[in-house]
């Protein structure tokens, strides 16, 4: 499918020097999608699912509030797996260098379970995404890992389940890899089918591999854009944070 593209690059773009992460936001076939883009060499991305107490953080705002005491800011942040009715991750969540869950192969119904499934990761080498039967095949330390599905783009290729005409269309978010320095994630202002998500990531950010993280919950908090969002309670949070 070919994809008209016109780069509407916003005033926000430039997030300047205290954070490596760059805002835009782009417009294909007419939909619009923000693009938050990490260098990892100036920016830790970490992973959140539960605060002090054990429980559920669910939001930004409360996810703000528990970082405020470590001395930290919250510079974005943004849904970062699929989870159960309890807020835990469906499948492999690792945080801080340590695996609270475990990689989840079993089959069900629902985009998790729509295989190849697969799984985001920074390891001491750098980001990836890989398959999820593939992840057990890395050697180097892990040190942030979640899993979630559809993959959107393996190798180059998009999800073979994935209908170019499909009218389920949703806001969704994802995150792809550029190389293992360049992490991209984007959230949908309007909303799009998979095959149009996964075509955006392949085409137009060039990633290679790149994987769902959620549709409909799919929320997004900047401080730079003044944006945080609120759909529902959420499970696992992907973020970067600044010391003060």
């Amino acid at each position: 499918m070919k994809l008209a593209c016109a780069l509407l690059f916003a005033a926000f773009a430039f997030v300047g020097t205290v954070s490596a992460i760059d805002f835009s936001q782009v417009q294909v076939s007419g939909k619009r999608i923000t693009i938050c883009r990490v260098n990892l060499r100036k920016d830790t991305l970490q992973l959140f699912s539960q605060d002090d107490a054990n429980q559920p953080i669910k939001r930004f705002d409360r996810l703000k509030e528990l970082l405020e005491p470590r001395g930290q800011t919250l510079l974005f942040a943004m849904n970062g797996g699929m989870y159960h009715g309890d807020f835990s991750p469906v499948g492999l969540f690792v945080s801080d260098g340590k695996q609270l869950t475990p990689l989840n192969t079993s089959a069900g119904f629902g985009n998790f379970f729509l295989k190849p499934n697969g799984v985001f990761l920074v390891s001491e080498t750098g980001a990836k995404v890989v398959e999820s039967s593939e992840y057990a095949q890395l050697h180097e330390r892990v040190i942030l890992a979640t899993q979630s599905g559809p993959l959107l783009v393996h190798a180059g290729r998009i999800h073979p389940s994935f209908i170019a005409n499909s009218q389920s269309r949703l806001i969704r978010n994802g995150v792809g890899v550029v190389s293992p320095d360049i992490v991209v994630f984007a959230i949908t202002e309007d909303p799009v089918n998979l095959y149009e998500f996964a075509s955006f990531f392949r085409d137009t950010l060039h990633c290679p591999n790149a994987l769902f993280l959620d549709g409909s919950v799919s929320s997004l908090y900047s401080e730079k854009l003044h944006r945080s969002d609120f759909r529902m309670d959420l499970g696992p949070i992907i973020a970067v944070t600044s010391s003060k």
